[in-house]
């Protein structure tokens, strides 16, 4: 089992952003990956970008820079 950790969570308002968001960070080799949204947050389209913590800037830069509208920012131990 996986050791739990603080992680910085991106979401979305549709599916087309989520899995845009995965398509470019894999074109720019940023991490994460996506999940579906946990419970205690709603996002209109079920799923989450998860990344490390410390990489938020980068992260929502580049969405923005490529287009790519982020429904919310959230940190949660996951």
């Amino acid at each position: 089992m996986r050791e739990k950790e603080l992680r910085l969570l991106f979401t979305f308002d549709t599916t087309e952003a989520a899995i845009a968001m995965e398509a470019m960070c894999g074109r720019m080799g940023l991490p994460g990956r996506l999940i579906p949204v946990p419970r205690a947050i709603t996002a209109n389209c079920g799923m989450a970008w998860s990344a490390p913590k410390d990489r938020e800037a980068e992260i929502s830069d580049a969405a923005e820079q490529n287009g790519i509208r982020i429904a919310g920012t959230y940190f949660m131990i996951l």
